[in-house]
């Protein structure tokens, strides 16, 4: 009995040995599974780790990069700026030191000229002193009595001896002058086109126009810049309107914008790439235009920076005329002109050509277009008498040459024919306005009407007031002072009228 009891003992404790080390296997098989799937999670939370680590360095470069970009991009605005303003600064500078020149030239010959003055003024007195001892009359009572004696008579004689003059020379010079130009005009033909720069470019839609602004508008002040124009965007839907004096920019401008909206990237490096290329265009086109007009005018050899400066006037209007076209228009005028009276014809054809010459840089140089046309000329042609005739065709020089005389009136002509040119109302009724005002401004007019849209003033003027020779000298001084104060294509007409009416009874 004893015998079974240790025997069940023996197998109870083999039992619970052989249950420990089931239990510790079957543990160490856990643990080891534990630690394999940790080892697993830490590696995946390694890796994931090293991705975001690698995402957030590429994040960071690419911030990098654009700050980089942005700063450079200020960085040459503000270079830009720099140089701008010390070209201003250089160019200041040299004013004031020719101001400064100036200012000493004139006081050295202001103390020349009062030295003079007052050795003149010792002769002029002692002269009269010895004319006052012989006469036995000063000086202030001769003056008194001359003038007295001689003022009315003088005045009187010399109207009507100017009034016969100016109508002999009136009659004889108008029926010249009708036959001329009559000949001329019958001879040269052409459509009047009235044009109407508008440098406007669509949009597709309003998408594009928030990506021609750019982040911040970085793309229209990069566009602007390249260009040298203003961008209005935002007044028109799906429009932008380019605005700037300079017509070639606005064409450049205008090219290269259809170019990028077609192109579709839109960033400041494309939008200067694609500007050379619209200047590149433009200068061919200008190129081309020019010595076509040369050409169709008959005006060979030309000098290759005159052609250029020919060829922009395409881009140029006044009162809606192209200026080429009325260039070329001048040009076959005056040429015809000159076979009528017996002027060499290739000469007037090529000064009617380049009369207007300044207009192509009259927005960059300080002047009129007359007067920088002529300089032109002077520097391109090499020809002094071509340069007179320009610089004489709005009378703004005294028109002296035969050739100056074609050429104006070729230019009138030709601005002046019915639908050649056109203006805004405000600017129509402001001339009147001005042509009435200066007309009432004299004395002794009681009306003044601005008739046939501004080519005609008539004045009624005060009988009592104003004789018929008083007439005549009215109409030559209203004249004189429309030409100082106005600007107008054409000529005006003044017509001065005084009505004396007598009144007389039979008893």
């Amino acid at each position: 009995m004893d015998y079974v009891y240790v025997l069940v003992g023996l197998s109870l404790l083999l039992g619970g040995l052989v249950g420990y080390y089931v239990r510790q296997i079957v543990a160490n098989q856990q643990i080891l599974g534990t630690r394999k799937q940790a080892e697993r999670l830490l590696n995946e939370a390694t890796t994931r780790h090293r991705e975001l680590l690698r995402d957030a360095r590429e994040e960071a470069r690419k911030l990098r990069n654009a700050a980089e970009s942005e700063n450079k991009e200020h960085r040459l605005q503000l270079q830009r700026l720099e140089n701008r303003l010390d070209q201003k600064e250089a160019s200041i500078e040299r004013k004031l030191a020719a101001v400064g020149r100036r200012e000493h030239e004139l006081d050295d010959k202001s103390r020349e000229l009062q030295q003079a003055s007052a050795e003149i003024d010792d002769l002029k007195k002692k002269e009269l002193e010895k004319l006052e001892q012989i006469s036995g009359v000063t000086s202030e009572e001769a003056r008194r009595l001359l003038l007295a004696s001689v003022e009315d008579e003088v005045k009187e004689e010399a109207a009507r001896q100017v009034r016969m003059w100016e109508a002999q020379v009136r009659e004889e010079s108008d029926r010249t002058a009708q036959y001329v130009l009559a000949t001329a005009i019958q001879r040269w033909t052409a459509d009047v086109v009235s044009e109407t720069t508008v440098s406007t470019v669509a949009l597709p839609s309003d998408e594009m126009k928030g990506r021609l602004i750019g982040r911040e508008g970085r793309n229209i002040r990069a566009l602007e810049q390249a260009t040298g124009v203003d961008l209005i965007i935002d007044d028109t839907p799906e429009m932008v309107t380019i605005s700037s004096f300079a017509a070639v920019r606005r064409e450049i401008a205008r090219i290269a914008l259809n170019k990028l909206i077609l192109d579709g990237r839109i960033h400041p490096a494309r939008i200067e790439e694609i500007v050379e290329k619209a200047k590149a265009e433009v200068d061919v086109a200008i190129k081309a235009h020019g010595e076509s007009a040369s050409y169709e005018a008959g005006v060979p050899g030309l000098h290759p920076e005159l052609v250029k400066l020919i060829g922009q006037l395409k881009y140029r209007t006044s009162y809606g005329q192209n200026v080429l076209q009325h260039s070329l228009e001048v040009a076959h005028l005056a040429g015809m002109i000159a076979e009528e009276i017996g002027v060499d014809a290739a000469v007037a054809r090529r000064a009617g050509l380049l009369h207007d010459i300044g207009k192509a840089v009259d927005f960059e140089v300080e002047g009129s277009h007359a007067a920088i046309g002529a300089n032109l000329v002077r520097q391109w042609d090499k020809s002094e008498e071509i340069a007179q005739a320009v610089a004489e065709h709005h009378g703004e020089a005294p028109t002296t040459s035969t050739l100056g005389f074609i050429v104006a009136a070729a230019d009138a002509i030709s601005g002046s024919r019915p639908g050649a040119r056109r203006e805004s109302l405000d600017q129509y009724l402001k001339r009147i306005r001005e042509l009435e005002d200066i007309a009432t401004g004299f004395e002794g007019v009681e009306k003044a009407y601005a008739i046939q849209a501004g080519r005609e003033v008539r004045v009624l003027v005060r009988p009592e007031q104003t004789d018929d020779l008083g007439a005549i000298r009215l109409a030559r001084d209203i004249s004189k002072k429309i030409e100082e104060l106005l600007t107008y294509p054409g000529q005006i007409r003044v017509v001065v009228a005084r009505q004396t009416t007598a009144v007389e009874y039979a008893r």
